[in-house]
């Protein structure tokens, strides 16, 4: 996507040098981060300055790749084996991650050379599988359409174009014009700082709303669909996303409005029978207890909004039913969120 004009990705590799937007200074400050090994790499997943199952998925091969150049011949396959370990630590919850990370391993055992071509295609793959469920999802979409979206789906959280936020971006090119009612999604508010963000830049009409308005403008007869972004989806089709979205599937499923959910295949985890198999990552409490925001000096400050001595409970994810979900939308097309449709698109 295009930013003052210019198309980034939101993360890359170069000469074994991964640079990534850091989506934590967004929207105040653009800035490119350079990370010159695979431990700081990892960091860029746990630390949360790239997010979004398919840029985690990304990074989380560029780091492998890294190791691999960093790993002494002598010890070579401990070595990887140790940063593969490291780097499968840093969320649990994103399959993309752990998926990215056993494939450039296991190309990283047969040569360096083989693991950073490996992690490049993974990402170019993103590319390629963004633009067709951009396609596959548009179709869905009439003129003027409410479209609700929880989290960041964005190009930020799928390299470029985008799981949820394909499909929209491809009906405004297409000469529609949706309309986006914007999550805030608290606690990191990655709807209001990066999907906003980004709906600015691709000139897309939206409105920014507190998590709990959805409801509201579902009851005003205001929102056509919603469309989500998963960061792992089950054999059943249960789905885990960012906390609040089975709030909205709940919702939608009360007012008849189609809820679907925008994945790529490196996201269905089959191997996992229902949600109850899903690890769900539980962050520090401080993404509660503080709010970033910039001050009236222009300042990006970090401000307490929780009241001191109050415990906090702060769960990443949540668990959306297969029930709950009109449709799966993929690179190879919409598919029912149920066993028999997810086993055919892996046979």
């Amino acid at each position: 996507m295009k930013i003052n004009e210019k198309h980034y990705r939101a993360v890359w590799m170069k000469n074994r040098v991964v640079y990534a937007i850091d989506q934590t200074l967004l929207p105040f400050q653009f800035k490119i981060y350079e990370s010159k090994d695979y431990r700081d790499s990892a960091k860029l997943i746990s630390s949360m300055l790239i997010r979004g199952a398919g840029t985690i998925g990304a990074v989380a091969g560029f780091a492998m790749a890294q190791a691999a150049h960093e790993a002494p011949a002598k010890n070579y396959g401990k070595f990887l084996a140790t940063a593969r370990e490291e780097i499968e630590k840093t969320r649990p919850t994103a399959y993309d991650l752990w998926n990215s990370t056993e494939l450039v391993y296991k190309a990283a055992l047969k040569s360096k050379e083989q693991a950073v071509r490996k992690a490049q295609e993974i990402a170019d793959q993103y590319v390629l599988s963004a633009k067709k469920i951009g396609r596959e999802g548009e179709r869905l979409i009439e003129e003027n359409d409410g479209i609700l979206t929880h989290c960041n789906a964005g190009w930020l959280a799928l390299v470029d174009y985008g799981s949820a936020l394909a499909p929209v971006y491809m009906a405004k090119r297409n000469g529609k014009e949706p309309f986006v009612y914007v999550d805030e999604t608290r606690p990191r508010n990655q709807g209001a700082s990066l999907t906003a963000y980004e709906l600015k830049h691709e000139n897309v009409n939206h409105s920014v709303i507190v998590d709990s308005a959805a409801a509201y403008y579902m009851a005003k007869g205001e929102i056509s669909m919603v469309i989500v972004g998963a960061d792992r989806i089950v054999a059943n089709g249960d789905i885990a996303n960012k906390i609040g979205t089975l709030d909205k599937a709940v919702a939608a499923n009360y007012y008849n409005i189609p809820f679907y959910v925008a994945a790529p295949l490196s996201t269905f985890d089959i191997d996992s029978d229902t949600g109850d198999d899903i690890p769900i990552e539980e962050r520090h409490k401080n993404e509660v207890i503080y709010c970033k925001g910039q001050g009236t000096t222009d300042e990006v400050e970090n401000v307490r909004i929780v009241s001191p001595g109050s415990n906090v409970l702060n769960p990443a994810f949540d668990i959306t039913p297969a029930s709950l979900i009109s449709g799966i939308i993929t690179e190879r097309g919409i598919i029912k969120a149920n066993e028999n449709d997810i086993a055919i698109l892996f046979e």
